[in-house]
Formats: structure tokens, C-alpha cells, sequence
């Protein structure tokens, strides 16, 4: 399992596997000003990044341009899955109730856990419905 991404890293992270390979000063431009982050700071993230093996490098033109090895879709699955195994033991159950009664969540995302989610939203839905009711059935 690689190192766990703090919140920063995450951010820079999904920002590279969305808009493809990019150096250190597109990324700083792009997306850097707009959070108020230097360009060493985005150097600093990226190459932590790198060094956990979430991106990779390679020289063009003399300039580094980095790169996730993976999708942002399942970049973003595989970041998900490492919190439910690191902050929730593996355990669906609490991911799965909040996805239940968080308002902003939409049909389609609700939709989208497949099986083993959609039993473990179903039962969250009961266990939710439960408190909710003074825990009586």
C-alpha cells in the first residue's frame, strides 16, 4: 500500500491526472495561483507525490513534465478505498451511511457502489433508519 496523501498533495494530485502531463510551473500557474501556492511549494507537493509513487517524471526538453501513472476515475477510487482501509478498518458501513443521508449526494452516486457498496448502503439505510426511530423496529 503506498502513503497515504494529505489533503494538499490530493488536491495537486487529481489536478495533474485530470489536465495530463504538466510541469511544475503549468501546474503553479494553473492551478497554484488560484490556491495562493508558490511555485516551490507545488514543486515541493509534486515531488512528494513522486516519491510516494504517485506520479512519475520524465525529462522533456530539459523540463521535467509529471504525470499520473493511473486515471483521475481510478485515482480517486484507489484514494477512497486507502481511507475506508486506514480510517474505517475496511469497514463500508460508516462510508456507506453517511453516503445515505448526505443530502448532497446524487441518484447517480448513490447508484454507482455496486454490489458489495450497494448492500453495505442498504444496510447503513436500515441502521440509519433505526436510530433515527429510537432504535425500535
Amino acid at each position: 500500500m503506498k502513503k497515504p496523501v494529505g489533503e494538499q498533495e490530493l488536491l495537486v494530485l487529481r489536478y495533474v491526472a485530470e489536465h495530463g502531463p504538466a510541469t511544475v510551473g503549468e501546474v503553479a500557474e494553473r492551478f497554484g495561483e488560484a490556491q495562493g501556492l508558490a511555485r516551490s511549494t507545488i514543486l515541493t507537493v509534486m515531488e512528494r507525490l513522486r516519491l510516494k509513487g504517485y506520479l512519475t517524471r520524465r525529462k522533456v526538453e530539459g523540463v521535467f513534465q509529471y504525470a499520473s501513472p493511473v486515471p483521475a476515475s481510478e485515482l480517486l477510487r484507489d484514494v477512497v478505498g486507502d481511507f475506508v482501509q486506514r480510517s474505517l478498518s475496511g469497514s463500508l458501513s460508516p462510508f456507506a451511511a453517511y453516503l445515505s443521508e448526505a443530502e448532497d449526494v446524487s441518484d447517480e452516486d448513490r447508484a454507482a457502489p455496486g454490489r458489495r457498496g450497494a448492500a453495505a448502503l442498504e444496510e447503513a439505510e436500515g441502521i440509519a433508519t433505526w436510530a433515527r426511530t429510537g432504535c425500535r423496529t
